[in-house]
């Protein structure tokens, strides 16, 4: 027995007395079956219970009536498990079918399509994405819907959407990663390409060029390949994109990475004098990381009095803001990122100078977030000023920079400063 119901055939006496029941597990139980009449399970589609109406929305013997109704049921657990169920009926229904049990079905439908809980659209849209003739206007406005967790699994596997409509969707750009979802479809023609790079979405394009069947016209890859000296997310797909064109892959050589030209090297489809453009590549880079531990740059900017004249000027008419300092790291002008960090954290040079020398990553956190330097930046700081081991290297995350209480980072101040007034460096 389920719920105090026994699992034999129930008579229409029998269940008319059960849907009346105190007890909802009893009802619950009876609004499962697939035995009881239709006119029961309407009636229980109006339970004070939601989990007894949710169980008619499950239930697929259910009468089509009650499918609009539980559409606009207060409880979003009922509205979520008619949207399952009424998915499985949705190929064939449209908007204008004279059936009006069927257009029924499909206003309950759109009516879900549209529910305030997007909890209850994701589960009609992932039950949706795969059906070859689901309803064309229920699929594009789960397509164009503002919550990407809704209009992912359609975007990324629906058949029913056309070229014309993922075009339209892709200029449109309704919300955030829509366009890398449709940049990951199975397989993407040449003119939809050419949209998505239209877009200047770094990461739908990084999806595009990582996606072994999307179409890509080589003209376009060329001009990919043109942009992406400074756009790092692009650089592993393209060096591993098929039918790399010769002139492709020796431009790519000029910037990619130690590790992705060796990817370069490893591939069977280029030419003699293409691979000797990378190898020429990995000497050239070999030899300048020869000359890089010769020299080490990073000590560079220690022996120079930081620009504080210059930089000062910026600081007090409040223009030393976080993307000027950015733009200076980036360019390589650590000088400038010394001077900003010496004003920001109201510090002695000494103290800051010493600290960049002993290579304390605690320590220039302290610094950069006594800068007010976001995490991105504090990060970057490590890397290119401090030359901290990447194992070493704090990260913007909860075990690295978030990971440390104030106390903390104060004591790295106050160490390094008490070393300074006592002369002891």
């Amino acid at each position: 027995m389920v719920g105090g119901l026994s699992p034999k055939k129930v008579n229409y006496e029998q269940a008319k007395a059960l849907a009346r029941d105190a007890d909802p597990a009893v009802r619950r139980a009876l609004a499962s079956r697939g035995d009881v009449g239709a006119e029961i399970l309407y009636f229980l589609a109006e339970d004070s219970d939601p989990s007894v109406r949710q169980a008619v929305a499950r239930n697929q013997s259910a009468p089509r009536q009650t499918d609009l109704l539980l559409a606009n049921d207060v409880d979003h657990a009922v509205r979520g498990g008619l949207a399952e169920k009424i998915a499985a009926i949705a190929p064939g229904l449209a908007p204008d079918d004279s059936n009006k049990i069927r257009a029924q079905t499909y206003e309950a439908l759109e009516t879900l399509a549209r529910d305030q809980i997007a909890e209850v659209r994701v589960l009609l849209a992932e039950a949706l994405k795969d059906i070859v003739d689901a309803p064309t206007d229920i699929i594009r406005t789960l397509a164009m819907d503002l919550e990407i967790a809704v209009s992912r699994p359609v975007l990324e596997n629906s058949p029913v959407l056309t070229d014309a409509d993922l075009i339209e969707i892709v200029r449109r750009r309704p919300t955030n990663g829509a366009v890398a979802a449709v940049a990951r479809r199975a397989l993407v023609s040449e003119n939809l390409a050419d949209a998505i790079i239209g877009t200047d979405d770094v990461e739908g394009i990084a999806n595009l060029i990582g996606n072994t069947s999307a179409q890509i016209r080589e003209e376009a890859l060329d001009d990919l390949i043109a942009r992406a000296d400074n756009i790092e997310l692009w650089h592993a797909p393209l060096v591993a994109r098929p039918r790399l064109s010769a002139g492709a892959a020796a431009r790519m050589a000029g910037f990619v990475a130690e590790n992705l030209l060796q990817v370069l090297e490893n591939r069977t489809d280029l030419d003699a004098k293409t691979m000797a453009v990378i190898r020429n590549a990995m000497k050239s880079r070999a030899g300048a990381m020869d000359m890089d531990r010769a020299h080490d740059a990073s000590v560079d900017f220690l022996k120079v009095d930081p620009p504080i004249d210059f930089v000062g000027k910026l600081h007090k008419n409040d223009k030393l803001k976080t993307d000027v300092i950015i733009r200076a790291l980036q360019s390589g002008d650590h000088s400038f990122v010394f001077a900003a960090i010496i004003l920001r954290a109201d510090l002695p040079v000494g103290v800051v100078r010493r600290i960049f020398v002993e290579k304390n990553p605690k320590a220039i956190v302290a610094l950069c977030l006594r800068s007010k330097f976001p995490g991105p930046l504090t990060v970057m700081v490590q890397q290119k000023m401090g030359k901290i081991a990447p194992s070493q290297i704090l990260g913007d995350d909860k075990k690295g920079i978030g990971s440390l209480d104030a106390d903390e980072l104060n004591w790295q101040i106050e160490f390094y400063s008490d070393m300074a007034e006592r002369g002891t460096y």
